[in-house]
């Protein structure tokens, strides 16, 4: 499942992401991960969450992401919930590609975990492909 959180820079989207992984501490009964670029979010959240930034690793672009959060699902079956601050400074601002990646996540994915993104974006700039799964 995909979820997303959109809004121009300064709206509280990262906030509001930082909020959700503590509450999901709480409650999950699986592993959590945080990916990021740089370490903004790190200091924030808790201990238990699997923290990474995308620089350590050389992830640039839409494929790279998706190789890279397919590579963690694979040797992780207990991943639950997977958050990512900030996937347009991750891999780029084109949004017919993150709506492919997200289309190809989510098949990924399907109901075995959720993996929500923060898209500093106004939902009027974003491709079909991506408002698809906005809720």
């Amino acid at each position: 499942m995909i979820k997303l959180i959109i809004g121009k820079k300064g709206t509280g989207k990262t906030k509001i992401l930082i909020d959700q992984i503590n509450e999901t501490v709480k409650s999950t009964n699986g592993n959590i991960v945080c990916i990021e670029k740089g370490d903004n979010v790190r200091r924030s959240i808790s201990y238990k969450v699997r923290w990474c930034d995308v620089q350590q690793f050389g992830i640039e672009g839409f494929d790279a992401f998706y190789g890279f959060v397919a590579g963690m699902l694979a040797g992780n079956y207990d991943i639950k919930d997977i958050y990512v601050d900030g996937i347009l400074r991750i891999a780029g601002r084109d949004y017919e590609a993150l709506g492919a990646m997200l289309e190809k996540l989510d098949k990924l994915t399907g109901e075995d975990a959720t993996v929500c993104f923060t898209v500093s974006a106004d939902e009027n700039e974003l491709s079909d492909n991506v408002k698809q799964f906005l809720k």
